[in-house]
């Protein structure tokens, strides 16, 4: 459990790699994300040695956490889209936003709630909420002065 971003991801076995480093890409543009902003990555233990999981963490350069499915259940009051159906194939009630947040930790929020990609990925983004102070630029494109929030 570290701090920073960790992406939650569920999917089916045999997924082709390609596929999901496209999703993954297409997702993280969407959400105005880059991959370097990412701890980590999440996913169901049953998918730890799943090949396209595997080959996108090491694409990114990014660890691959795993848990079980008990230990998912245990994020079910933080869920924003818990799922009976999920629940009946996994023993979880969601792999994607309990994965992140289980990685994140327990002061974590989902940031990305689920979304589903070509209709068998999964994706959630979990982490601390922090406050982006967004610098005012001049004409010129230096940093405008004044305000209580600068310095």
């Amino acid at each position: 459990m570290e701090a920073g971003l960790w992406l939650g991801i569920g999917c089916r076995s045999g997924l082709d790699p390609a596929e999901l480093l496209r999703l993954t890409a297409e997702m993280l543009t969407a959400q105005t994300l880059s991959p370097t902003a990412l701890a980590g990555l999440a996913s169901l233990d049953r998918r730890a040695a799943e090949p396209a999981l595997v080959a996108l963490a090491a694409a990114l350069d990014l660890p691959l956490l795993s848990f079980s499915a008990a230990r998912l259940e245990h994020e079910t009051p933080r869920l924003r889209h818990p799922s009976d159906a999920v629940f009946a194939a996994t023993g979880c009630h969601g792999v994607a936003e309990a994965a992140a947040l289980a990685a994140a930790g327990p002061a974590a929020e989902l940031l990305v709630p689920k979304i589903v990609a070509a209709g068998h990925v999964t994706f959630a983004v979990a982490g601390a909420r922090v406050a982006l102070v967004r610098s005012r630029c001049d004409a010129d494109g230096s940093e405008a002065s004044g305000g209580p929030d600068r310095q």
